[in-house]
């Protein structure tokens, strides 16, 4: 006999039913070491094995161009179509990105070739603990001294510094950002307008050494998604331009050269009603206890006022529990969300409680945050429309 509605008793999601990012052999942050071992730089691990080492590799990266949005658009995309099942190696797999999925977090994972928990950039804003202010880890707001909070070297440096030709191509505006400096720098850095001159320049640097590893970056699928959704007419003209850019790349590579096309994140469609954006400055329940939000609508870092940690955590899992996995940063830590450890330097970064939606909603805040509140295409939690990233492979 079905339970009435009125006794319902609502149960939180189990933390153990989130399906985690597959770190240390699947993930975002294992992809550059893999390729740097197989080039012969010292101290790399080749993490994914279904990855062939070449003298020669180039990744280019579709800002939020997820595995599912990609397979959902075939007539879009048919060069990147094409290559579905050379995804992975040959597999016909995708990667994950590592959590939460959104793109500071996510670069960061994949220039210096750790999970979240080790390079600090764990959230689209978290927590200064030096400040006790929010920090946009995108934007880089307030300034904070690069070096110290991100303090490892990028696997471009370590390949240069091994004899690699390692270079970025990308827009002029991101050479000099702390993101690049902390996340994708080291060898040469080439700014270039629009996407043709980077696919040109970008094959013209891999030929440019005996063994390369080249970077190269495009950013308005995700614009075009964030403002106007993942099926818009809008994405999908940038859908159908970037893959044009992927075969005018691929048909001008060097021999002995591996082209892998990949993303930081995918993205999910959120209506706007009620229902599904639950907005944090007109949800008492939600505020109660908090002294910041940080993160973004599906992926928040809560941080409580002295000792209101658990009546947080409780309230959260009350109202939201349904909706969210929601953790404490300990429980958080211990699922393993941000990698196989979290530095010390890290962890109070990391809120004291942390939700990551599972179903298609939000956790808005329209005062404190009023452009981010009004996209319609988001990510950062840890399904498959957000995790999953192609890693499509040409070979000469």
């Amino acid at each position: 006999m079905a339970q009435p509605a009125w006794e319902h008793d609502p149960q939180p999601l189990p933390l153990d039913s989130a399906p985690l990012p597959e770190y240390g052999a699947g993930s975002l942050a294992d992809l550059l070491p893999t390729l740097a071992a197989g080039m012969g730089v010292p101290g790399m691990t080749a993490a994914i094995s279904e990855l062939a080492p070449a003298d020669r590799n180039c990744v280019f990266l579709i800002d939020g161009l997820g595995w599912e949005q990609l397979k959902a658009h075939p007539e879009d995309a048919p060069f990147m179509t094409s290559l579905l099942a050379s995804s992975r190696g040959g597999t016909g797999r995708p990667l994950t990105t590592g959590y939460p999925a959104t793109t500071a977090t996510s670069l960061a994972s994949v220039g210096t070739g750790l999970p979240p928990g080790a390079h600090g950039l764990p959230g689209y804003t978290v927590r200064n603990p030096a400040t006790g202010e929010l920090m946009n880890q995108l934007r880089w707001q307030p300034w904070t001294a690069p070096g110290p909070w991100q303090p490892y070297p990028t696997v471009f440096r370590l390949a240069h510094d091994a004899g690699v030709h390692a270079a970025q191509v990308s827009s002029p505006a991101f050479e000099n950002t702390p993101l690049t400096k902390v996340a994708l720098s080291g060898g040469t850095f080439h700014g270039r307008l629009s996407g043709e001159e980077r696919m040109d320049l970008a094959a013209e640097q891999l030929a440019a050494g005996d063994r390369s590893l080249v970077y190269t970056y495009y950013a308005e699928v995700d614009g075009a998604g964030h403002r106007f959704g993942v099926d818009s007419d809008l994405w999908r003209g940038q859908l159908m331009y970037v893959d044009r850019l992927v075969q005018r790349l691929a048909e001008q590579l060097p021999p002995r050269t591996a082209l892998y096309v990949t993303a930081d994140h995918g993205m999910v469609d959120v209506p706007f009603d009620e229902q599904h954006r639950i907005d944090f400055d007109e949800d008492w329940e939600l505020r109660a206890g908090v002294a910041l939000l940080g993160g973004e609508g599906r992926a928040r870092h809560v941080y409580a006022v002295p000792g209101a940690g658990n009546d947080v955590l409780t309230c959260w899992r009350e109202v939201l529990g349904e909706q969210f996995w929601v953790a404490s940063r300990d429980e958080a830590i211990a699922a393993g969300w941000f990698g196989p450890q979290v530095d010390e330097r890290v962890y109070a970064r990391l809120g004291d409680v942390i939700a990551a939606a599972r179903d298609d909603v939000l956790i808005i805040a329209s005062e404190r945050e009023p452009k981010e509140s009004a996209m319609v295409g988001n990510h950062g939690s840890m399904t498959p429309a957000e995790q999953l990233v192609p890693l499509l492979e040409v070979r000469t």
